[in-house]
C-alpha cells in the first residue's frame, strides 16, 4: 500500500480499500514513551510483524503538562514520529483524544485542566475552546502529513471509553461525540475514516465502532484469579464487560452491530501489570485469543499494546497513574512495558510470532477472508466456564471457508478429545475433516475448498487445485506460484486435481518453524521468499536486516540466487536451504556485589565488562541484562537517578537494555520485599525465606546483533 493511495468505505462486514475487501492488522506504539531515535527501527519491527498501521495516542498531559507551554520536543515530537511513519510507509491511526486513559495520570489529562471551573468531558463550551487549543496543536505538528497529502495519517479516533470510562451518556453523549468530531474536521485534521471505542456502553456518535479484548484485567479489583475470560468462546457477543471495569461496570452496547463491521482496536497484545495485580500474559494467551476472535468474524485486528514503551519523566508530577494521583491502579513510574510483542526496550516476547502466524495469513489471504460469514454451531459452546464440549465455528463464502477450534482457556484446563470428527454442511455440500486429536491448549484454524492457484500459468482444460480440507494452516503466497503452509501434526491434504500440472508448489513448515518465518518481498534478488530466523527480519531501503541475539542462523525458501555476501551455505533441510553467519561480537560480563540490606530494600551494584563488545559498531543493536530477582518490585539507578523499574510477575525476570543508557556498565540494582500475605496477584509467587523474599538470584548479559542479508546484485526497494 502505498501512502495516499486508496478510499477507505466500509460497509456491515468488512473495510474496503478503493471498493475491495480489506483486512488491516493495527498495532498500538506511543511515540512519547519511546526514545525517537529508535522509532524507525520500531516501526519495522513492526511491519516485519505484521502490522499494516499503527495506531498512538496523543497524551495531552505529555505535551500541555504545564498550561499554555507546549512541548513537542525530544521523545514528544509528534511530527517527527509521523515523518518517520512516512519515511518507512506505515499509515498510521492518531488516537487524538482529548481522553486517553492508557494508563497515563488523568487519563492523559493535564493536572491544570482539571482545577477549571468547568468538568472536563462535558457539553460545556469552555471545555470546548480548550480541546480546541489542543486539537490546533495537534494539526500544527500533523499538517501535510495526512492521507490526502500523501502522508501516513489514514484515520483517526475520537476520544476513549466515552461514556463508559467517564463522560455523558445517552443523547448528550452522543452529541459530545460528534462534537469533537466536527471540531477536529473543522480545523483540518481529515482523515479517510474515524473510529471511536465502542465496548462497556461507550458511546459513538455515529463513527465507526472499534471494540477490544484482554485476556486478564490487571485493572479488576480481584487479587484472585479471575473466571474464564469470554474472549475464548465462539460467540457473535463483541462486547468485552471487563474492559475498563475499574471504572465501572461494562454494559452492554449502544450502536446497532448489524450496521458496522466487527472491528477490534484493543486486542490485548499483552497486559501491564498493576501493584494489585500482575498477570503474565504469554504468547499462546494472545495468539489462542485472536484466532478465536478471527472465527467470531473480525475484519480488523488491532492491537494494544504492540510495543511497549517507558513514561516520559514530567516536569511536575509523575505521569503514569496512582491511587495518590485519584487514578484507579497504582502502575510503575516508568515501565510500560505491557509484555506486549514488542517489549520497552525492543527485544521480542512470545506474542510476536504468536500473532505474526495470523497476520501473515490475512495480509495475503484476509481479501477472501473478510467475505467470510461466521457460523456457531449449535454444539459449540457459548459459556467460557464450559470446559468438556469443542468449542469450534466456520467462516464462508458459501463454498470456500475455515474451520476454527479453540481448545485453550488461559489458565483453566480443558479436557481432551480423541479422533474428533468436524462436520457441517456449508450449502448444499458436506464438509468433512479428517479426525483429529484434541490436548489441553490447542488451537487452529484449517482450510476448506482452498483453491492453488498459479496467476502466470493458464491450464487448459485444467481447473485450480483445490485442498478439499487439511490439518495445516495457510502462511503465504510466495511468486504467484508457491503457497506455504504450517502443521504441528501430520498436515493431512486431501487435494483434488494436478499440482504439476497447474504449475502450484505446496510447501508444508513446522508450526515452531513458523513462529520464526517471516514474507519478505523481491527486494533482495527479485524473488518473495521465507526467511526462518529466531530474531527480527526487517526490510528498509537498504535491503534485509537480521537483528538477533546469536549466530545468524537461517532458513529460506526458495534457496537464494545467490550465497548472501559473509554467510554460508550449509545444508538443505528438505525444501528449506540452512545459512549461516557466525556472530561478530563477543558477551559483555557482568559482577554483582550486595551494597546494602535492610527491611526496606536490598542495593546491588553492578558492573560490566563490555571490553568483548564494540558498541560503536554499526553491528551492534543492544546489550541485555536480565536480572532474576526475588521480591516486590524493583528499581534501576545511573548515577544516583532511577532510570527503569519493574514489578515482579514471576515469568522471565526483569530485562533491560543498555543501549538507551549510552551503555552505561555501572548501575545499581534496587529490590524491594514481598512479604507473604501481600495482597497482590501473582501466578507464581516470589522465593521466601521466614515469609519475605527479598533476594537476586543471579544476572545474566547478552548481546544483541545486526547483519545485512547483501547479495552481489541486490535489487533494493523504496517506500
Amino acid at each position: 500500500m502505498k501512502l495516499g493511495e486508496g478510499k477507505v468505505t466500509y460497509n456491515n462486514r468488512y473495510l474496503m480499500l478503493d471498493g475491495e475487501p480489506w483486512f488491516p492488522v493495527m498495532g498500538e506504539f506511543h511515540f512519547s514513551r519511546y526514545p525517537k531515535k529508535y522509532w524507525k527501527e520500531s516501526l519495522l519491527k513492526m511491519k516485519a510483524g505484521g502490522m499494516q498501521l499503527a495506531a498512538t495516542y496523543v497524551f495531552w498531559i505529555h505535551h500541555e503538562e504545564i498550561e499554555g507551554k507546549w512541548d513537542f520536543e525530544g521523545n514528544k515530537d509528534l511530527k517527527l514520529f509521523v515523518e518517520a511513519c512516512k519515511e518507512v510507509g506505515m499509515p498510521l491511526v492518531l488516537r487524538i483524544g482529548p481522553w486517553a486513559h492508557g494508563e497515563c495520570r488523568n487519563g492523559g489529562s493535564p493536572d491544570w485542566l482539571l482545577k477549571k471551573d468547568f468538568k472536563p468531558r462535558t457539553n460545556d463550551e469552555a471545555y470546548f475552546a480548550y480541546v480546541r487549543k489542543f486539537y490546533e496543536k495537534i494539526y500544527e505538528q500533523v499538517k501535510g502529513f495526512l492521507w490526502k497529502d500523501n502522508g501516513p495519517i489514514m484515520g483517526i479516533q475520537i476520544e476513549n471509553e466515552y461514556g463508559h470510562c467517564g463522560g455523558m451518556r445517552g443523547e448528550d453523549g452522543e452529541e459530545h461525540m460528534r462534537r469533537l468530531t466536527a471540531l477536529a474536521k473543522e480545523i483540518g485534521l481529515d482523515a479517510e475514516f474515524y473510529t471511536a471505542t465502542g465496548w462497556g456502553g461507550a458511546v459513538t456518535g455515529g463513527l465507526i465502532p472499534v471494540m477490544g479484548g484482554y485476556c486478564d484485567a490487571p485493572w479488576a479489583r480481584s487479587t484472585g484469579r479471575l473466571s474464564p475470560s469470554g474472549n475464548y468462546i465462539f460467540t457473535n457477543e463483541r462486547n468485552d464487560g471487563n474492559i475498563g471495569s475499574d471504572f465501572k461496570l461494562g454494559d452492554n452496547i449502544t450502536y446497532d452491530y448489524t450496521k458496522f463491521p466487527y472491528l477490534t482496536a484493543e486486542l490485548g497484545g499483552g497486559l501491564q501489570v498493576t501493584h494489585h495485580r500482575r498477570p503474565a500474559a504469554q504468547g499462546e494467551d494472545i495468539g489462542a485469543m485472536t484466532l478465536v476472535k478471527m472465527g467470531c468474524g473480525v475484519n480488523l485486528l488491532g492491537y494494544y499494546m504492540y510495543h511497549g514503551g517507558t513514561n516520559p519523566e514530567g516536569k511536575l508530577t509523575t505521569l503514569q497513574e496512582t491511587l495518590a494521583s485519584g487514578g484507579y491502579n497504582d502502575l510503575p513510574e516508568l515501565s510500560y512495558d505491557f509484555r506486549a510483542p514488542i517489549r520497552e526496550y525492543g527485544q521480542k516476547h512470545s506474542s510476536y510470532g504468536e500473532i505474526k502466524l495470523l497476520t501473515s495469513f490475512v495480509k495475503d489471504f484476509g481479501t477472501e477472508l473478510c467475505k467470510m460469514v461466521p457460523v456457531f454451531p449449535e454444539d459449540n459452546p457459548i459459556m467460557p466456564g464450559n470446559f468438556t464440549d469443542i468449542r469450534y465455528a466456520y467462516r464462508h463464502d458459501g463454498r470456500r471457508g475455515y474451520l476454527f477450534i479453540n481448545n485453550y482457556q488461559r489458565l483453566y484446563e480443558m479436557s481432551e478429545h480423541e479422533d474428533v470428527e468436524f462436520e457441517f454442511k456449508v450449502e448444499d455440500e458436506i464438509v468433512r475433516f479428517p479426525k483429529i486429536n484434541l490436548k489441553n491448549g490447542d488451537y487452529a484454524f484449517y482450510p476448506f475448498n482452498f483453491e492453488l492457484s498459479n496467476a502466470e500459468v493458464v491450464c487448459k482444460n485444467e481447473p485450480a487445485p483445490i485442498i478439499k480440507t487439511a490439518l495445516a494452516t495457510p502462511f503465504c503466497k510466495l511468486n504467484n506460484d508457491a503457497y506455504v503452509f504450517y502443521a504441528k501434526g501430520e498436515p493431512c491434504y486431501d487435494i483434488e486435481g494436478d499440482l504439476d500440472k497447474a504449475g502450484v508448489k505446496l510447501l508444508t513448515i513446522s508450526r515452531e518453524d513458523a513462529l520464526n518465518a517471516y514474507k519478505i518481498s523481491e527486494s533482495y534478488d527479485g524473488k518473495e521468499h521465507v526467511i526462518i530466523y529466531e530474531g527480527y527480519v526487517l526490510e528498509d531501503n537498504d535491503g534485509i536486516e537480521l537483528i538477533g541475539t546469536g549466530d545468524f542462523k537461517i532458513k529460506v525458501y526458495p534457496e537464494f540466487v545467490e550465497t548472501p555476501e559473509g554467510f554460508e551455505k550449509l545444508v538443505n533441510e528438505g525444501e528449506l536451504s540452512v545459512y549461516l553467519r557466525k556472530k561478530t561480537m563477543g558477551e559483555a560480563t557482568i559482577e554483582v556485589s550486595e551494597i546494602l540490606r535492610n527491611e526496606e530494600k536490598a542495593v546491588f551494584s553492578c558492573r560490566l565488562d563490555m571490553s568483548a563488545v564494540n558498541t560503536e559498531s554499526e553491528g551492534c543493536s543492544d546489550v541485555f541484562v536480565n536480572f532474576d530477582y526475588e521480591g516486590d518490585t524493583a528499581d534501576l539507578f545511573i548515577e544516583g537517578k532511577k532510570v527503569s523499574d519493574d514489578f515482579f510477575t514471576g515469568f522471565g525476570g526483569y530485562t533491560v537494555g543498555l543501549k538507551r543508557f549510552d551503555f552505561a556498565d555501572h548501575f545499581e540494582l534496587a529490590v524491594y520485599p514481598y512479604h507473604e500475605g501481600d495482597k497482590v496477584y501473582l501466578e507464581r509467587l516470589p522465593k521466601m525465606i521466614d515469609g519475605v523474599a527479598l533476594s537476586l538470584e543471579g544476572a545474566k548479559v547478552y548481546t544483541e546483533e545486526k547483519a545485512r542479508l547483501l547479495p552481489k546484485n541486490a535489487i533494493y526497494f523504496s517506500t
